[in-house]
């Protein structure tokens, strides 16, 4: 395996992340995520166009690449936010094997998983087997692989889509806090992928095996895939687990959606050790749109 591209060296936390950070630990985060969630399905017309015009402006949303650019016509917030695109405007760059990104958004780390280590932020490390809650067979099967960290800011398109062609295996929840995983947040917070609610999606595929993690937080109203609909809310206390035979058949083709976010979070994406690995250009900070290939 080649060596791991050199990580971002600005991104340390300040005391003044750790002053802003705060009051996360003190407010109740799934009470106010189901208040969110709540707004954001709300189909009262003076409320789901301040909402979102308010983003749309804030954030300069390019509505020019929606499949549907019209503003006044979106029946809740929550249908703006996980709006299509035009057909034709995310092409898959490389053949099947080159992975591509899943997801519109910025690269936060990437590299490799030495000793069990993933990067969060300089000076950050957290394990893959808590990332994994404690799977250690799967844990095994990265031991020495390759990540990629993607944060969805509310600007995003945020479905995710497939970055390799592949049949899935399992699906994990696992419950967890709602810390935000906005940069300030994730230089602060330690073990914060490990510690905030995920979603853990295994797959086989031609070039082995891949994991794809949604992670929640903070006002992420729910996550949802194209095979089991809403994940959350409710919010779990235990850990649940699916599995996937061929009785229960789910084959996904690169490109193809595989989920979405309601409002912005992260993606990580394991892959193991015999995998090719990213290309130089994709650096901690870079930006990156869904469909340009990663490796």
């Amino acid at each position: 395996m080649n060596k791991p591209q050199k990580q971002d060296e600005t991104n340390e936390a300040s005391g003044s992340d750790r002053l802003l950070t705060l009051p996360q630990y003190l407010i109740p985060q799934h009470f106010l995520s189901v208040i969110m969630h709540r707004l954001t399905q709300s189909k009262r017309p003076w409320l789901k166009q301040r909402l979102i015009r308010f983003v749309a402006s804030k954030y300069q949303v390019n509505m020019a690449e929606a499949a549907n650019p019209d503003l006044n016509s979106y029946p809740s917030f929550n249908a703006f936010f996980t709006r299509s695109l035009k057909s034709g405007s995310r092409p898959l760059e490389g053949d099947n094997s080159v992975l591509a990104s899943p997801v519109d958004g910025v690269i936060s780390q990437l590299g490799a998983i030495t000793n069990d280590q993933l990067i969060q932020a300089k000076g950050r490390h957290y394990r893959l087997n808590d990332l994994l809650a404690g799977d250690e067979a799967l844990s095994q099967q990265f031991s020495e692989g390759q990540f990629a960290t993607i944060y969805l800011s509310p600007r995003d398109y945020h479905r995710i889509h497939m970055p390799l062609s592949g049949r899935l295996l399992q699906m994990t929840y696992i419950p967890g806090k709602l810390f935000s995983v906005n940069p300030r947040t994730v230089r602060a917070v330690p073990d914060l992928f490990a510690r905030n609610e995920r979603l853990v999606t295994v797959f086989e595929t031609a070039e082995g095996p891949m994991v794809l993690i949604l992670v929640g937080a903070i006002f992420v109203g729910s996550m949802e895939t194209v095979w089991s609909g809403q994940i959350t809310p409710p919010y779990g206390r235990s850990i649940r687990q699916w599995h996937y035979d061929k009785d229960h058949l789910v084959q996904l083709e690169k490109g193809q959606e595989m989920g979405r976010f309601n409002m912005g979070s992260t993606v990580i994406i394991l892959l193991p050790k015999q995998a090719k690995s990213f290309a130089s250009k994709w650096q901690a900070g870079t930006a990156v749109k869904m469909g340009q290939a990663l490796t």
